[in-house]
């Protein structure tokens, strides 16, 4: 049955968030039932693109990302894919009419990896609007069922949580990605030389694109409100870290938030949100 193949592709997006991130798999479970395989199918797709920017070093990766595009209009246009991300991800676009300008722009912006290593101002922003800024908008597309007035309400929040959540795997990663991949995204930083200034001006942008997306948040349809929450704690309690941390640290160690410390930010944000909180 046909079901049966659509459920297997579902379970394959879902397998793969929860072997990639246990932040954003806890988050899921947090959404309403009907939510959740719309949330992994998004997560499954993104992730599976960066995976062909950021590791399959040995193969024609332009190529790959190409054909990876191509595949994804196809599917869409088609209503079915063999890949079975693809397959996931193209119900999704259909299902809640997404804008295909924002599958575009993230894609655009995974070419960038591919031949660029340092950024300039405007090009940090495009970066951070197409790797992450969109994944926000995608996912607020299913949130609100696709009502175009309640996603530009909320749109500017959206964005912003994106971004912030980007930011901040950036400072998180910094030591991989300058030495495994020899890149640095934030403008006018050098990674020899990075300053408790520098850190200090990107933890305020960070700081200011979470204020900005916190009300956002709040004003989330119910049965997304507690999961979009719940993963702005996870990141603003690794945000914390990294604030503690020395440049020095940051440019030699991942810093995380062990496992057990995110099982109790599920409790204690829960019950945050049903005392009404934030």
């Amino acid at each position: 049955m046909k079901s049966l193949y659509d459920q297997t592709c579902r379970d394959c997006s879902k397998l793969i968030t929860q072997r990639y991130s246990t932040s954003f798999s806890m988050g899921i479970r947090a959404f309403g039932d009907a939510l959740r395989a719309p949330i992994y199918a998004i997560y499954g797709y993104v992730r599976f693109a960066d995976e062909i920017v950021d590791t399959f070093h040995d193969h024609d990766r332009a190529l790959l990302l190409l054909r990876f595009r191509e595949d994804t209009y196809q599917a869409i246009q088609d209503g079915i894919s063999l890949n079975p991300v693809l397959h996931a991800f193209q119900e999704v676009v259909n299902r809640y009419q997404m804008d295909t300008g924002l599958i575009d722009a993230f894609l655009d912006s995974m070419a960038m990896d591919l031949g660029q290593d340092r950024y300039g101002r405007k090009s940090f922003d495009d970066y951070i609007y197409g790797s992450a800024e969109v994944v926000g908008l995608m996912c607020l597309t299913v949130f609100v069922r696709g009502d175009r007035a309640e996603y530009q309400r909320l749109e500017g929040s959206a964005k912003r949580l994106g971004a912030a959540f980007q930011k901040v795997n950036f400072l998180r990663d910094m030591q991989s990605d300058f030495e495994e991949r020899g890149r640095i995204y934030f403008p006018g930083v050098d990674f020899n030389s990075f300053s408790l200034s520098d850190k200090r001006r990107i933890e305020s942008e960070v700081e200011e694109d979470f204020q900005e997306a916190l009300a956002g948040i709040l004003a989330l349809p119910d049965e997304a409100r507690f999961g979009v929450f719940l993963a702005y704690r996870f990141y603003i309690k690794l945000f914390e870290g990294i604030r503690r941390s020395t440049p020095e640290q940051i440019k030699v160690s991942r810093i995380r938030v062990p496992n057990w410390r995110k099982a109790l930010l599920v409790c204690c944000t829960y019950m945050q949100m049903r005392l009404g909180l934030n």
